[in-house]
C-alpha cells in the first residue's frame, strides 16, 4: 500500500520524523510531497528558511520516505493522481490543500501530534530567528 504525506518540512524536526514513522507504518511505500518554495510563500506569506532542494535532500537523508518529490505549482492535487496513493496521511494540524481530498476516494488518516508544545515548526522557526540562526 502506498501512503502519501504532504508538507513544507522547512526545519526537519523530531515531530516531522515521528509523523513520517507513523505514516510509514500504514503501508509499504511512503511518498513525501514537499511544498514548492512559491507555494510556501503564497500560503505562509514568506519564503521558507530552506529552499525546496535542501528540504528534499534532508528528507532523503532521513531514509524514512521511499519517494520524495515536489508538489505541483498549479493544481495541488495533481500529485495525488500521478502517484495514486492508497492512503493520505495528514499532520494533526494540517489545513492547507486538504479540502476535496475525501472526494478522491482515498483513505484519509489524521496523524497524532508528537510533543506539539516542543516540536512545532512555527515555534522552532521563531526560536531560530530569535537566536539568529537558520
Amino acid at each position: 500500500m502506498k501512503v502519501m504525506v504532504f508538507g513544507t518540512f522547512d526545519i526537519l524536526h523530531e515531530g516531522h520524523l515521528q509523523m513520517l514513522k507513523e505514516a510509514k507504518q500504514l503501508g509499504d511505500h511512503l511518498i513525501v510531497v514537499v511544498a514548492r518554495d512559491v507555494t510556501v510563500k503564497e500560503v505562509k506569506g514568506s519564503q521558507p528558511l530552506n529552499n525546496e532542494n535542501i528540504r528534499i535532500a534532508r528528507l532523503e537523508e532521513s531514509s524514512l520516505p521511499h519517494t520524495v518529490r515536489l508538489g505541483n505549482q498549479g493544481d495541488k492535487h495533481t500529485v495525488v493522481s500521478e502517484e495514486k496513493p492508497d492512503i493520505i496521511a495528514l499532520g494533526y494540524d494540517q489545513r492547507f490543500f486538504t479540502e476535496g481530498l475525501e472526494k478522491l476516494g482515498i483513505t484519509i488518516i489524521r496523524l497524532k501530534p508528537y510533543k506539539p508544545d516542543i516540536y512545532k515548526s512555527s515555534l522552532l522557526k521563531n526560536l531560530k530567528k530569535a537566536k539568529g540562526t537558520t
